[in-house]
């Protein structure tokens, strides 16, 4: 395809440089054959103006032997006056020599090849744009695919992670007595940092602080590091009947509480770490509820509270 367009290419620049040779060598032609008439004249000219002129042979004082004097001794022209025209030689055409052919063959030649060069470079180019837009194309597609990957390994990792989740269970050996359990529910082990929780009378469960609020501010941290490997659980709270009427100030407040007029609430927080996490500062929370039903004779606990007060993260 590149050398079809480049013999094109030739074939027009030699035909549009054909006039000037061919005009060249006309006037060459027109000079040479010029008429004959035009050179004689020239020669006529160039003649006349180049004859000297005859020396007078009288003596001085003979006025009538006088070329050009009449007898009267009047003096009159010998010859009548000549209008002279001077032309100038027509300029002398150079033929058309082997070296400007060859130069004129060269020229051709290189703009040829400069044509070809320009042809070349742009076709280049177009395929270096072609390859920066497919590897613009390859990188976006890596990048979406690296997206990806990090995404289900984070999926994975999540599908993978403890989850402390919070179970009541009567206790076995003191009637009417509760234990509030962790276990681990998730599929990798867990360690339970710091846990936190609170009692609190209140009328129902939508009379409770909007956000769960504790006396400590701070979490208390275990005396021993619990690691709990999945289905495993562990005891974080224990409430028992006994424990209502140290709640209640008054009498009247601890009949309340038995005819539910108002309810024993008990709350807290669990905070656990994921040991198979890529970061050492990655925390979990795990916010428990229950409502403590006292009745005359026998007790229960339940969970209760809003969605604030039974979260995961």
């Amino acid at each position: 395809m590149g050398l079809k367009v480049l013999a094109r290419f030739a074939v027009l620049l030699a035909v549009a440089l054909a006039p000037a040779v061919v005009l060249a060598q006309s006037e060459g032609q027109s000079a040479v054959n010029r008429p004959a008439t035009d050179r004689r004249t020239s020669a006529v000219s160039t003649s006349s103006n180049a004859a000297p002129k005859e020396e007078s042979s009288t003596t001085p004082g003979d006025v009538s032997s006088a070329p050009g004097a009449d007898g009267d001794g009047s003096v009159r022209d010998s010859h009548p006056p000549t209008h002279i025209t001077v032309t100038d030689p027509a300029p002398e055409v150079k033929p058309w020599i082997w070296q400007e052919r060859v130069t004129w063959g060269a020229n051709i030649l290189l703009a040829a090849f400069g044509f070809w060069g320009i042809w070349t470079a742009n076709a280049l180019l177009r395929k270096i744009d072609r390859q920066i837009a497919f590897a613009e194309s390859a990188a976006e597609a890596a990048g979406a695919s690296a997206h990806a990957a990090m995404l289900n390994a984070q999926a994975f990792i999540r599908s993978e992670r403890p989850w402390i989740l919070i179970t009541i269970e009567p206790s076995r050996s003191l009637e009417n007595s509760f234990t509030v359990m962790a276990t681990n529910r998730g599929r990798t082990p867990a360690r339970i940092t710091a846990t936190v929780d609170r009692t609190r009378i209140a009328v129902d469960e939508n009379r409770l602080p909007s956000f769960p609020e504790y006396t400590r501010e701070v979490p208390e941290a275990p005396l021993v590091p619990i690691i709990l490997v999945p289905g495993e659980s562990t005891a974080i709270k224990s409430f028992c009947r006994d424990e209502v009427k140290a709640l209640c100030d008054s009498e009247e407040r601890y009949k309340r509480i038995e005819t539910w007029e108002e309810k024993v609430f008990l709350y807290g927080k669990v905070t656990y770490m994921d040991l198979i996490s890529p970061s050492d500062d990655e925390f979990h929370e795990t916010n428990w509820c229950c409502w403590y039903i006292h009745g005359r004779q026998n007790s229960g606990l339940v969970i209760a509270g809003t969605p604030e007060y039974n979260s995961h993260t």
